[in-house]
């Protein structure tokens, strides 16, 4: 898809672009796989906002994505490419043989009217899934998966992709769009090609109001704020933070602060972190 600019008929229009989505398929989703999709706004459970600047946007329907693909050696046929409000990748619906239907993330190149299948002895082909150690070493990958069944969890938003770098003792090493190099179980799936919408990354919100549809709130500076909201507020004029580095709301350490788990035990199956210096 290419990024499509208009004419700059109003300061904000003068520095926004957009997706061009004249090669997706004019339909209304899939009835059947579309969830409704009820709003937090960054609220837990509990009520609490636990993720700040979030509210308002636009409704929108959860559209169940098949992110297993355990739908083994059964042809499937892509009906339709759509735009999913949910994801910036955008999503297949493919029809199987026996006339199931699911929604897959798109890959690059895949149109309307391939077919891709999943399985063992599928053909290294974008749109196709398979285990690892069926896949060539240097092939490109997407929707990769942590633990087999459990469904694919890395590289998964649009433009990514990730390259096989070797196989043994029953792992994969991967290298991901991070840098990080990691291993896998050799067992879990894998989609061939690369995730489709390459150009999301490209594309100039513009104005503020676009932000608010995508459901963001304002975000204000600390430093703007007072002493009892902030801990960089205060001060005659602008101030400087005034303690050893700049500081989350609550004092934490805003840069270079490690929040990871200790008995994360996934952490000994990173061969090089994606921050190593």
């Amino acid at each position: 898809m290419a990024i499509k600019v208009y004419k700059p008929t109003t300061n904000a229009r003068r520095n926004m672009s957009v997706i061009d989505y004249s090669g997706l398929s004019k339909v209304a989703p899939e009835k059947s796989l579309l969830a409704p999709l009820k709003k937090k706004s960054g609220r837990n459970s509990y009520g609490r906002i636990t993720v700040r600047h979030r509210g308002g946007g636009n409704r929108r329907k959860y559209r169940i994505i098949d992110f297993k693909r355990q739908k083994f050696d059964v042809p499937a046929t892509v009906k339709t490419i759509e735009y999913d409000p949910n994801r910036s990748a955008f999503i297949a619906l493919v029809e199987y043989e026996d006339g199931a239907k699911s929604y897959i993330v798109a890959p690059e190149g895949v149109k309307v009217g391939d077919t891709v299948v999943s399985g063992v002895n599928a053909d290294i082909r974008p749109g196709n899934a398979l285990p690892l150690e069926s896949i060539p070493v240097g092939t490109f990958v997407h929707n990769v998966e942590l633990y087999p069944g459990r469904g694919a969890q890395l590289a998964r938003s649009a433009g990514n992709m990730a390259q096989l770098m070797a196989k043994e003792n029953g792992l994969a090493l991967l290298r991901l769009p991070s840098g990080e190099l990691r291993n896998v179980p050799i067992g879990c799936m894998a989609t061939i090609g690369q995730v489709s919408n390459g150009d999301h990354s490209n594309v100039k919100i513009g104005k503020a109001g676009r932000k608010r549809n995508m459901g963001w709130r304002p975000t204000v500076r600390g430093s703007v704020m007072n002493p009892n909201d902030h801990p960089h507020g205060g001060g005659e004029g602008k101030s400087p933070v005034g303690r050893p580095g700049p500081v989350t709301p609550w004092g934490k350490p805003a840069l270079g602060y490690k929040t990871r788990k200790k008995k994360n035990r996934s952490d000994k199956l990173i061969v090089r972190r994606r921050n190593a210096k």
